[in-house]
């Protein structure tokens, strides 16, 4: 694979820390940070970086950017499909590097991967971590990666100012939460119902305790996603967490079709109307 074709920021240890002055400033305005996820390369390069752009343009506090890979567990159907159309075009890990740095190139807005071990390892650890710097890339969320297994990844992203996010589940118990929290750098990713990514009608109300209790916890941010399909959805969720990730719910606009511009205006209204609950 080639490494990212584009410009690219310099971005080291010592650079200013994205992720913390956007959850700053969102906390300065008492308001969740509203994290959008889009896939790398779906259904091309291109649409894919119009579409991370839309997203940062419309208000989004954090961009999560997927990189795409043939069994991807802990996500549903839509992301999945998504995957799968990025993978027919050939979408590499480079590439979606490329989609950070030609978005990093327009915007200040943070920028985390989010993809599975396999191809991160494909790609080579650290190389993978300089990629990211040069790409301006604030961090990585791996999700089949645990904190207790990331003696190798980790410390070579820190070592090119790449912090890393770890996720908890409902069933997370009080070893693996102080575990994750200990661990991650940039956020923490509280996924709020069992099973797979995806858009659902309710969320379990029981999970406001157990927000708390990680965030009484967590030295860093603790976001809260996987289900948020609604403006009214993200309200609610806003109450319990510093930030609310909405994923399959923005893929499954881009999904509908249309012209890039046609796709970028979709996803964009859609963007600002989350917002506009978190505030």
């Amino acid at each position: 694979m080639s490494a990212p074709r584009t410009a690219r920021t310099a971005h080291s240890a010592a650079a200013p820390d994205r992720i913390r002055a956007a959850f700053a400033r969102c906390r300065a305005r008492k308001e969740a940070a509203l994290v959008t996820y889009v896939m790398g390369g779906d259904p091309d390069v291109a649409t894919s970086r119009a579409m991370a752009l839309a997203c940062a343009e419309a208000g989004a506090d954090l961009l999560e950017i997927g990189f795409p890979f043939s069994d991807p567990v802990a996500d549903g159907p839509t992301i999945q499909h998504a995957a799968e159309r990025a993978l027919a075009a050939g979408t590499t890990t480079a590439d979606v590097l490329d989609v950070a740095a030609w978005v990093r190139a327009r915007s200040q807005v943070p920028i985390a991967l989010m993809g599975y071990l396999n191809p991160l390892l494909a790609h080579g650890v650290d190389r993978f971590a300089r990629d990211c710097a040069r790409s301006g890339v604030d961090a990585v969320i791996v999700p089949d990666l645990l904190p207790e297994e990331a003696d190798e990844v980790a410390p070579a992203l820190a070592a090119h100012g790449v912090r890393t996010v770890f996720l908890l589940a409902p069933t997370s118990g009080p070893v693996r939460v102080a575990a994750a929290v200990r661990a991650a750098t940039g956020f923490v990713y509280f996924v709020s119902v069992l099973g797979v990514t995806g858009a659902r009608k309710a969320v379990p109300a029981e999970i406001g305790a157990q927000l708390a209790g990680i965030r009484s916890a967590s030295p860093v941010p603790v976001v809260v996603g996987f289900g948020v399909s609604s403006p009214e959805e993200a309200r609610g969720l806003a109450k319990l967490a510093d930030g609310v990730v909405v994923g399959s719910a923005i893929v499954q606009r881009i999904a509908e079709g249309g012209s890039r511009a046609a796709r970028a205006a979709r996803v964009g209204r859609f963007v600002r109307s989350l917002k506009r609950a978190l505030r």
